[in-house]
């Protein structure tokens, strides 16, 4: 099940990617995350610890979800099509 909503969560992320509507980068998604002007937030499976301490709980008291992907900040990067590594992200409203 979980397998499943990753899977959602991907494609989600990916349409999002294509509209535009995706904030990179740890000071712009905490910013974002404090205006509430967040639907989801997306982590790489090495991101560091600090910054995921930070972000769940930015997120946890404006009740934003926050999902773990499978991918490192270089996969996730590659996902993206950014020549950059990525350790968050988030998509907008």
């Amino acid at each position: 099940m979980a397998t499943e909503n990753l899977e959602k969560d991907m494609k989600d992320l990916k349409a999002k990617l294509q509209d535009g509507k995706v904030i990179v980068g740890k000071e712009r998604v905490l910013k974002h995350l404090r205006e509430k002007t967040l639907a989801k937030v997306f982590m790489a499976s090495n991101c560091p610890k600090t910054l995921k301490e930070d972000i769940a709980n930015f997120a946890n008291l404006t009740k934003v979800p926050v999902i773990e992907l499978s991918l490192n900040n270089e996969e996730l990067g590659l996902f993206c099509k950014k020549n950059f590594f990525i350790a968050v992200l988030a998509t907008t409203e």
